[in-house]
C-alpha cells in the first residue's frame, strides 16, 4: 500500500496492546506467546483458520498482535465486537476496516461480492477479536468467506467464554480450524521468570516478593499484573521507596481489594 496508512489494516502498536497503556511495560516471551507465534506462522503458510481462546486477561490479543506485527505486517485486517453481532454487522465492519469506500451495498449478495473481490486482491489475515460474542450464524459467515475460492485469506479468532464451545459444537466449523490454542494462567515459575522483564520496577525485586504478589493478586494473569504494576509504580513514589517490598504490596492490595480492612 502507498500513501496514507490504513488504520483498518494496521496492528496496534505495542503500547496500545498493554492493558492501561502501561508506560514502561514490555512484551515478554511467555511460553504462550512463543507458541502462538509458531502456530501463526503455520496458519499463515497454510492460509488457514486458527482459534486462540482462554480466560480474560491472559495476553491472547497482545500475543497475537505482537506475533502478527512480526509475521504479517501490513497484511492484517482486525475487527472487534463488544456486543452480539449479526452477519450484517460483520459485513459492515469489514467494509469499514478494509476502507473500501463509497456506500455499502444494500443487498447481502452484492455486499458479499464486493468483500470477496477485495479479499481476493491480495493475501490478508483477518483477525476477529472478542470472538466469544459471535453466534453460530456469525461463525458460519466467516467460514463462507474463507471457503470461497476467490478470497485469499487466513482467519484468526481470538476469544474467551463460549468461543471454543461454539466452534467445537459445529463440525462444519471446527473441521476447518487448522490450529487451536488455549491460553492458561502462568505457573509460578514462569511468573518469576517473566515479570522482572515485564517492567523495570520488578527488575531485581526479591523473587519471594513477586511470588507473594502473584499468590495474592496476580494469579498468573497478565491483566492483573498490569494493575499491580501500575499501582506499585505509584506506590514507590508516594511512599518514597526504591523497590517493591511487602509494605508497597500492602498499599497495592488495598487499592485492588476494595475493602477497608
Amino acid at each position: 500500500m502507498t500513501g496514507a496508512r490504513n488504520p483498518g489494516l494496521e496492528i496496534p502498536d505495542d503500547r496500545a496492546d498493554h492493558y492501561l497503556g502501561l508506560p514502561g511495560a514490555h512484551i515478554v516471551a511467555t511460553d504462550a506467546l512463543l507458541t502462538v507465534r509458531d502456530n501463526l506462522a503455520d496458519v499463515l503458510a497454510a492460509k488457514a483458520m486458527m482459534c486462540v481462546h482462554g480466560d480474560a486477561g491472559l495476553g491472547k490479543t497482545l500475543s497475537v498482535n505482537a506475533s502478527l506485527r512480526e509475521l504479517a505486517d501490513g497484511m492484517v485486517c482486525r475487527v472487534q465486537f463488544r456486543a452480539r453481532p449479526t452477519p450484517r454487522d460483520i459485513r459492515h465492519e469489514l467494509f469499514r476496516a478494509l476502507q473500501i469506500g463509497g456506500e455499502p451495498p444494500s443487498k447481502p449478495i452484492e455486499f458479499d461480492a464486493v468483500l470477496k473481490d477485495v479479499l481476493g486482491g491480495r493475501f490478508r489475515v483477518l483477525v476477529c477479536d472478542e470472538a466469544q460474542w459471535l453466534s453460530r450464524e456469525c461463525f458460519e459467515y466467516w467460514r463462507h468467506l474463507w471457503d470461497d475460492r476467490a478470497t485469499d485469506i487466513a482467519i484468526v479468532f481470538v476469544g474467551g467464554g463460549d468461543c471454543y464451545q461454539v466452534l467445537r459444537r459445529e463440525p462444519m466449523l471446527s473441521s476447518r480450524v487448522y490450529v487451536w490454542q488455549e491460553f492458561c494462567r502462568m505457573p509460578r515459575e514462569q511468573v518469576l521468570r517473566v515479570i522482572p522483564a515485564y517492567h523495570q520496577i520488578w527488575a531485581g525485586t526479591d523473587p519471594e516478593v513477586i511470588g507473594f504478589a502473584d499468590a495474592h493478586a496476580g494469579h498468573g494473569n497478565f491483566r492483573a499484573w498490569a494493575k499491580i504494576t501500575a499501582h506499585a509504580a505509584r506506590a514507590l513514589t508516594r511512599l518514597d521507596r526504591a523497590a517493591v517490598d511487602h509494605e508497597v504490596l500492602g498499599w497495592v492490595f488495598s487499592k485492588l481489594s476494595g475493602r477497608a480492612g
